[in-house]
């Protein structure tokens, strides 16, 4: 469900894990999407600050895929959908 999302996102996306902090701390994001298979530490950052935020999360199972949701030829470990 959640890579559907972010293909019907494609023109309000914010790709790879920096510039998803960055948007999420200037109030932007409407959701955000993380992958599985990346650094537990990093998984638990984004969720922390997704909660800090109240910003909806959802986890996928590749980065792979999700970055190939994004229209992109490597994986991403979160994208941010803008509002």
């Amino acid at each position: 469900m959640s890579y559907e999302k972010v293909i019907l996102a494609s023109d309000r996306l914010v790709i790879g894990t920096k510039q998803t902090i960055k948007a999420i701390k200037s109030g932007d994001v409407k959701e955000l999407i993380i992958a599985e298979d990346i650094d537990p530490y990093m998984i638990n950052k984004l969720i922390h600050l997704a909660d800090k935020t109240e910003i909806p999360y959802a986890l996928v199972d590749s980065k792979k895929r999700l970055g190939k949701a994004c229209g992109i030829d490597v994986g991403t470990a979160a994208v941010a959908i803008k509002q």
